[in-house]
C-alpha cells in the first residue's frame, strides 16, 4: 500500500512513497521534523552560547579569535572584550527570538536568518584566521579544540540558509493566500 506525501514540505503534487525508505523520507518531510530540530537546536544553542558571551569567562574566550579576524579585530580595538562580548551575546538573543517569532510571523524567522548568516560567515572565516587552530600529530594537521569548535560554525552556516528558505517558503505561501 503506497502512501501519498501530504501537502507538506514536499507540495502537493501527487506523488507516492512506494518503498521503504521513500516512506521514511515522507515522513520525515510530512512532519517538518528537519526544520524542527535545526530551529529549536539553533535556538537553544543561540540563547546559551549568547547568555555565556555575556559573562567574563565567555568575553575572555572570544578574544584571541575575535581579536586575530580583520573583520572583527577593529571591533575589539574599539569595544574591548566585554563590551563586544555583550554586544555579540545581544545580537545572537535578537536573532533567537526572531527565529521564534517566524514561527508565527515568516518574515521574523527570514530576518533572524540572515543576522545568522552573517554571523556565522564572519566566525566561520576565523578558522582561517585564528592562530593556532591546528596540532600537528606525526605530520599531519588536525583541529584542535579551538578548531573544531570554529568549524561547527561553518555548518551553522547552513543551517542558517535553510532556516531563511524554509521561513521564505512559509512567508511566500502567506503572500499568496491574500
Amino acid at each position: 500500500m503506497a502512501e501519498t506525501t501530504s501537502a507538506g514540505a514536499w507540495g502537493d503534487n501527487g506523488l507516492q512513497a512506494k518503498s521503504v525508505l521513500t516512506k521514511i523520507a515522507a515522513f520525515v518531510a510530512d512532519r517538518n521534523i528537519p526544520f524542527l530540530v535545526c530551529s529549536i537546536g539553533m535556538i537553544v544553542m543561540l540563547l546559551w552560547a549568547g547568555k555565556f558571551k555575556m559573562t567574563a569567562p565567555g568575553a575572555e574566550g572570544i578574544i584571541p579569535l575575535v581579536s586575530n579576524s580583520p573583520l572583527t579585530s577593529w571591533q575589539f580595538k574599539h569595544f574591548g572584550p566585554y563590551v563586544l562580548g555583550d554586544m555579540i551575546g545581544i545580537t545572537e538573543w535578537t536573532a533567537a527570538v526572531l527565529l521564534i517569532i517566524g514561527y508565527f510571523k515568516p518574515k521574523s524567522g527570514i530576518v533572524g536568518g540572515i543576522i545568522l548568516v552573517g554571523m556565522f560567515f564572519t566566525t566561520s572565516s576565523m578558522l582561517i584566521t585564528t592562530p593556532d587552530d591546528t596540532v600537528v600529530v606525526h605530520g599531519i594537521h588536525y583541529m584542535n579544540n579551538t578548531g573544531l569548535f570554529l568549524f561547527k560554525d561553518i555548518i551553522s552556516f547552513g543551517v542558517a540558509f535553510y532556516l531563511i528558505s524554509y521561513y521564505g517558503l512559509k512567508a511566500i505561501m502567506a503572500e499568496n493566500q491574500r
